[in-house]
């Protein structure tokens, strides 16, 4: 029979070996530090811990904590199958190229760098071209660290504007609020508390597609709203929100009231997109066609196909950018005018970004995007094609078709383009059916996730936004680097998890468990595990809770 076992704390055991002297080596000990024939062969291999949280007294040989750090970085997962997040992972050899040989730059020194900062200025106007900027109009924008940054800009440029025009009028001022949904990013919601504007976090609902909805719009607006948030491609579900609809709820508005309300396009992952796709953003107008329209933010490190660190964003006209919101910066002998929260800033995304598009062209993103959503339109057919699956999102149905029905056949059509279907992002967001719950009351949804993870893939499980959190998704990123061959594995690998979870007891099941948390995770973070979110300050209801971009 078995004996009595007692706990084991890893830590606490591998604290009290290290105290113990390593008298036997102590020798040679000195010696191995500089002499080493490998990295491993140093005594910070087995002999030494290098102090994490305090600067070491001593360094240490490049070579082994090169290779100490390449090994802990190991434990990380592989970023062409975290299919959680909307950011790139993949850019061509000359590409990297380029930006590592060009990591020394600095976007603030302008002066020091004009061939830079011109590839800076044709990246805005570029983008400002593919969002529609009108003739007449003078459209002016910058890069940005990335999409937060930029939102947090054009909310600060339609909140001074509001003042100006209330202050003219001789109107208070102390009560400015925004619009948005409650599937709008966290970054939106930290705009209206980092500069003092009530958030009014509208509930999405099943009925509205998960988006915001123009009827409650209608209905929250007043003279002190500063503007509307409008996203061009939810995180959570992929949904474009109807810009038009909004819009023309906004003409009709100011025609009874005299208020002009405009709009700030958060397109942080479809500014990239719809511009190139046949199914554009589904209606006939979303970008700068539409006067209503001041601003459009975009990540240039989402589907801009660059690596982290870079988002932009246009005003329509550099009459909508307030001036004595402008800097005109004299710094190492040059003058420039700047409208950014960061100064220093990397500079090898902005010439990552100008090399996309004068290499891809027009045509080359275009293929890149409609292979991305026809890669996540298989892949949403396949999951439903189960039975154990319905999604969410709906890129995958034909163009005016927004339900999901049990056993249909998919729609097909030869010679198919996104212009077939419905317009969103290449993102597929899915849950059990109430047929697989009823049938399988054992197995839990975020038990799929957990099992897939053992096969590297990062695929997260969480609730719906506010009002609809009961239902909980599993949500992939079609990005450009998922291959028709890893889309087959990972279809494979999705319906053989799931079988595994069916022929599965409670018992097993217990087994498929998040990871345990590392020391520094612990006491790093404030957070709560999704097991503990009840614990949260605030309550999933009273705003927007952080989804997985």
């Amino acid at each position: 029979m078995a004996g009595l076992a007692r706990h084991i704390d890893p830590e606490e055991l591998v604290h009290s070996l290290h105290e113990k002297p390593h008298s036997h080596r102590g020798k040679h000990a000195g010696s191995s530090a500089s002499h080493s024939v490998t990295p491993y062969s140093t005594r910070y291999n087995s002999q030494y811990e290098l102090s994490k949280f305090k600067i070491p007294h001593d360094g240490a040989p490049a070579d082994a904590v090169h290779q100490l750090l390449k090994d802990e970085l190991d434990l990380d997962g592989r970023p062409n199958l975290n299919l959680a997040s909307f950011v790139g992972t993949y850019m061509e050899d000359q590409a990297e190229k380029l930006m590592i040989e060009n990591l020394s730059k600095n976007m603030s020194d302008a002066d020091e760098y004009p061939a830079m900062m011109d590839m800076h200025a044709r990246c805005v106007s570029i983008i400002a071209h593919l969002w529609g900027v009108q003739k007449g109009e003078k459209a002016i924008g910058t890069a940005t660290t990335g999409s937060s940054e930029a939102i947090h800009l054009g909310g600060l440029a339609m909140k001074r504007r509001w003042q100006e025009k209330r202050q003219a009028e001789g109107k208070d001022t102390s009560k400015p609020n925004i619009i948005m949904g409650s599937n709008a990013q966290v970054a939106l919601e930290k705009f209206a508390r980092y500069f003092e504007v009530e958030a009014r976090i509208l509930p999405v609902s099943e009925k509205s597609r998960h988006r915001l909805d123009p009827e409650l719009v209608k209905q929250n607006i007043d003279e002190n709203t500063i503007g509307i948030f409008v996203i061009l491609g939810s995180t959570y579900t992929g949904h474009y929100e109807p810009v038009e609809e909004i819009s023309k709820i906004l003409d009709e508005y100011q025609q009874k009231t005299g208020v002009d309300i405009p709009i700030h396009l958060d397109a942080a992952s479809g500014g990239f997109i719809a511009p190139f796709t046949h199914a554009k953003a589904g209606g006939p107008k979303w970008n700068f066609e539409l006067p209503r329209v001041k601003s459009i933010n975009t990540s240039g490190h989402k589907f801009g196909l660059v690596y982290a660190g870079v988002g932009w964003i246009i005003w329509r006209d550099e009459s909508y950018l307030p001036k004595h919101l402008v800097f005109e910066l004299h710094y190492l002998g040059g003058t420039e005018e700047s409208y950014t929260l960061n100064f220093s800033r990397p500079g090898a995304q902005i010439i990552a970004q100008y090399y996309n598009l004068i290499h891809l062209g027009f045509t080359g993103f275009r293929s890149i995007m409609e292979d991305a959503l026809a890669n996540a339109r298989l892949l949403s057919k396949s999951l439903e094609a189960t039975g154990w699956y319905r999604c969410v999102s709906d890129i995958h149905r034909k163009k005016g078709d927004l339900e999901y029905r049990k056993g249909e056949k998919p729609f097909e059509k030869e010679g198919e383009t996104s212009a077939d279907y419905n317009a969103g992002l290449p993102v597929v967001a899915f849950t059990l059916t109430d047929d697989f719950h009823k049938e399988y009351p054992h197995v839990k949804q975020v038990a799929v996730s957990n099992l897939l993870r053992a096969k590297q893939y990062i695929i997260p499980n969480y609730p719906l936004p506010p009002g609809e959190e009961k239902t909980e998704i599993l949500r992939v990123v079609v990005r450009e680097s998922m291959s028709i061959d890893l889309l087959d594995r990972l279809i494979a690998d999705i319906c053989a998890a799931t079988e595994t979870l069916i022929n599965s007891d409670e018992i097993d099941l217990a087994a498929w468990q998040p990871f345990s948390d590392s020391v520094e995770k612990t006491h790093s973070s404030a957070g709560h595990k999704s097991q503990h979110r009840h614990k949260a300050k605030r309550p999933m209801s009273h705003g927007v809770h952080r989804s997985v971009c």
